[in-house]
């Protein structure tokens, strides 16, 4: 949401703005009455030409960064569209300005760190040539579209499932990337080098992303356990386990923290509070 404006993916692949028109009705109650203002394709002929297959869903969330919003697709598709005249409300025009190819499955939200980096993570399914060249975690520079990566990281353990990657929405902290693996692996990479600085290995698949609070680092696993890690000091050292609570089934939900509580789902059907009575 930004203002009335709801910007949105669809498993459709197609990228959606939609102005809610958010008004009150005489009882006081919200009204809406939505309406489409711009839509685009997730998807183009390159993609389609590269992929062996037609899976181009949008799973991710949107992320915006000064009018440019940036989502990819489960043809990894990595798009940034500008918004800004729709934000404006001069029109209804919008026009992409970034695109890079992952190569695989990125179900992964785009991360955007304060100076404008993208940071993105795909799976690691479909084994081609681009997802080798460039690895499952990348970060990217959208002011040099031609030649946007950074740095690519590999995740090419494999879970249980045979496949590698991360599903997973990594997180910043100070000068870390926190990524979550298929494989069950709990990486903290330098996001300035692109270098592994440690590797904790829990119950994969580890689909729950991340979660950096106050100097602790929240992590589910497949086990329904989740781990509580200690980010007090130097972030480029395995931090210290400081708990870890078995809440039920499979953790795949991220964690949400609010107000001294975290709470969490399961594959049990559960919802989990943890905190002080």
């Amino acid at each position: 949401m930004i203002g009335d404006l709801l910007i949105e993916g669809g498993e459709n692949s197609w990228f959606y703005v939609i102005r809610l028109n958010r008004g009150y009705d005489r009882d006081g109650l919200v009204t809406v009455d939505p309406e489409v203002v711009f839509t685009a394709p997730g998807f183009d002929d390159a993609l389609m030409a590269a992929l062996p297959d037609t899976d181009v869903s949008i799973e991710g969330s949107v992320a915006e960064r000064d009018g440019v919003v940036y989502f990819a697709n489960s043809g990894g598709l990595v798009q940034g569209w500008d918004v800004l005249r729709i934000l404006a409300g001069r029109g209804d025009r919008a026009r992409r300005v970034f695109r890079f190819w992952t190569g695989d499955d990125t179900d992964a939200t785009v991360v955007i760190d304060e100076e404008g980096y993208l940071y993105v993570a795909s799976e690691l399914q479909r084994f081609n040539g681009r997802s080798a060249e460039v690895g499952q975690v990348m970060k990217l520079d959208p002011r040099r579209p031609r030649d946007p990566l950074v740095w690519g990281f590999p995740v090419t353990e494999r879970g249980a499932d045979g496949l590698g990657g991360v599903w997973a929405t990594p997180a910043l902290y100070g000068d870390m990337l926190y990524v979550a693996t298929n494989a069950g692996d709990l990486i903290g990479i330098d996001r300035e080098t692109g270098q592994e600085a440690w590797r904790i290995h829990l119950v994969g698949p580890t689909w729950s992303s991340p979660v950096p609070v106050d100097g602790v680092l929240l992590q589910g696993d497949c086990s329904g356990t989740l781990h509580a890690f200690d980010l007090s000091g130097d972030l480029h050292r395995e931090p210290r386990e400081l708990w870890a609570v078995r809440v039920g089934g499979c953790i795949e939900a991220t964690p949400s923290v609010w107000r001294g509580r975290i709470y969490v789902g399961s594959r049990d059907g559960g919802l989990y509070a943890l905190g002080r009575a």
